[in-house]
């Protein structure tokens, strides 16, 4: 499964919102810096999804806010 990833990093409450068109918005408490977004990023959709974090890659936009997320959920 493919999902498009809207990231808002800096949040004060970390949080996901669905959009109309199945995309999704995470808003991380984590700086977009070294990476950390991104591991946050993972964390949560992985506890969303109900799958181990080796699960979920980050397809494109590893230096975006807007990112391409393949979560493997065939198990």
């Amino acid at each position: 499964m493919q999902k498009k990833v809207k990231v808002k990093p800096n949040s004060k409450v970390q949080k996901i919102e669905e959009v109309a068109d199945g995309s999704l918005i995470v808003y991380l408490k984590s700086p977009p810096v070294d990476g950390k977004a991104n591991e946050e990023l993972i964390k949560v959709l992985a506890e969303k999804f109900d799958v181990p974090k080796s699960r979920i890659r980050i397809k494109s936009g590893l230096s975006s806010r807007n990112k391409l997320i393949e979560i493997d959920s065939d198990i």
